[in-house]
C-alpha cells in the first residue's frame, strides 16, 4: 500500500467515524504506531486532521456541504437492463435534494470501473454510488480503500468480511424475491422446483433464497441449471429433462431475458405453459410482454436509486458521522398467466 493510499485510507476512516485512535488506525492498516504518526502529522499539516490525545479528529471548523451544492457520481455496469430504473430513481431523489447526478457506465469490465469512478471524482463528484461490474471481492480492497470521496454500495452485497463491509450499501433482497417465487409455487401446489440461472452477482442471492424458502416449506430439494448462452440448446435439453422425467413443475428463470428465450424453445418443443409446468422469471424487465405474460419477481428499482442517494446525502451533509448503514429492500412478486396449478 503506497502512502497516498494510506493517507486516503486515514481520511476516510475518521470521516466514516468522526474520529479514531492512533492505535486502532494502525492496527487497521498494519503499520506501526510511529508511521501512522507520521501519516497523521503530515494529514494535520494540510488541515485534514485535527490531532488529540491519543487521536484524531475531524477538523471542527470544516464545513458540512449543502445538500443543493452536491454532485453525486453514479457508476453502473449497464443502461440498458435492469439498471434504468434505479438510475431514474436515483436522479429524481438527487433532484429532489437540489445535488446534480453524473452517470459513469462501466460495460461490466472490471478496469472501466476504476476508469469511470476516476473521471467522476476528477469532474467534481462529492459522492458515489457504486455498482462495481461484480460482487466485490479481494481484488476490489486497495481500489474501495483508496476512494477519496464517500461512497455508497448498490445492488451488491456488503458481505461483513468483504472490501465493501465499512460502505454504506442498499440493496434488493433477492433471497426474500426468490422465496416468494417458491411460496408462490408452493400455494399453487407445486414441489418439485428448480431454478435455470445466468451466473450474475444476483444469482447467489436468489439460489440461497429458493434453498431456504423450499425447505421451510417442506418442498424437494430445487435442482439447477446453469444457462450458458451460447449453448441455449443445451439448456433446453436439459430443463426438458427435469421437466419430463424428474418430476419438476415449477422454474425459477433469471433473468427476464433469458426466461424469454426459455420459453420460447418450451413452447416449440410442446411444452405447455402453464399445463405442464409453471415458471416465474426474476427481474421483471420485460416478463409481462412474453406470450404468455410470465409471472415474476420485480425487484424494487427505483426504491434501490432513492435510497442510495439518500445515503449518500445524509453521509455528506451530517455534522458528525452518521452510523453506517447496509439496507436491503423487498422486492414483490407479480403474478400472471404463467404459473396455475400443475396439471393432475
Amino acid at each position: 500500500m503506497s502512502v497516498e493510499q494510506r493517507h486516503r485510507l486515514i481520511l476516510r476512516q475518521v470521516r466514516d467515524r468522526g474520529s479514531a485512535r492512533v492505535a486502532d488506525l494502525a492496527e487497521a492498516l498494519g503499520v506501526s504506531a510511529v508511521t501512522l504518526r507520521r501519516d497523521v502529522e503530515h494529514l494535520a499539516a494540510q488541515g485534514l486532521l485535527t490531532r488529540v490525545h491519543g487521536g484524531v479528529t475531524l477538523p471542527a471548523e470544516a464545513p458540512t456541504p449543502r445538500a443543493g451544492a452536491l454532485t453525486v457520481g453514479m457508476l453502473v455496469p449497464t443502461a440498458h437492463y435492469y439498471y434504468p430504473a434505479v438510475i431514474k430513481g436515483a436522479q429524481e431523489q438527487a433532484a429532489r435534494a437540489g445535488a446534480r447526478l453524473v452517470l459513469g457506465i462501466s460495460r461490466y469490465e472490471d478496469a472501466e470501473d476504476r476508469a469511470q469512478v476516476r473521471q467522476l471524482v476528477k469532474d467534481g463528484a462529492d459522492g458515489l454510488l457504486l455498482t462495481p461490474s461484480r460482487q466485490p471481492d479481494g481484488s476490489h480492497v486497495e481500489w474501495l480503500a483508496g476512494l477519496s470521496v464517500p461512497a455508497v454500495l448498490v445492488e451488491r452485497r456488503a458481505e461483513p468480511a468483504g472490501p465493501a463491509a465499512t460502505l454504506d450499501a442498499v440493496a434488493s433482497d433477492h433471497a426474500h424475491g426468490a422465496y416468494l417465487a417458491a411460496r408462490h409455487l408452493a400455494e399453487l401446489g407445486h414441489r418439485g422446483l428448480a431454478l435455470v440461472a445466468y451466473p450474475s452477482p444476483t444469482t447467489p442471492g436468489i439460489r440461497a433464497g429458493l434453498l431456504a424458502g423450499a425447505s421451510a416449506l417442506g418442498l424437494d430439494a430445487p435442482a439447477e441449471i446453469v444457462i450458458d448462452r451460447d449453448r441455449i440448446d443445451e439448456v433446453v435439453a436439459g430443463v426438458l429433462g427435469l421437466v419430463r422425467a424428474r418430476g419438476v413443475t415449477g422454474l425459477l428463470v433469471h433473468n427476464d431475458e433469458d426466461a424469454l428465450t426459455l420459453v420460447r424453445h418450451l413452447v416449440a418443443a410442446g411444452v405447455d405453459i402453464p399445463g405442464e409446468v409453471s415458471l416465474v422469471a426474476y427481474d421483471d424487465e420485460v416478463a409481462a410482454f412474453c406470450s404468455p405474460s410470465l409471472t415474476a419477481v420485480a425487484p424494487p428499482k427505483e426504491e434501490v436509486g432513492r435510497c442510495a442517494v439518500d445515503l449518500l446525502i445524509a453521509r455528506l451533509t451530517a455534522g458528525a458521522a452518521p452510523v453506517g448503514r447496509h439496507v436491503a429492500l423487498l422486492p414483490e412478486l407479480r403474478p400472471r398467466e404463467s404459473s396455475a396449478a400443475p396439471s393432475l
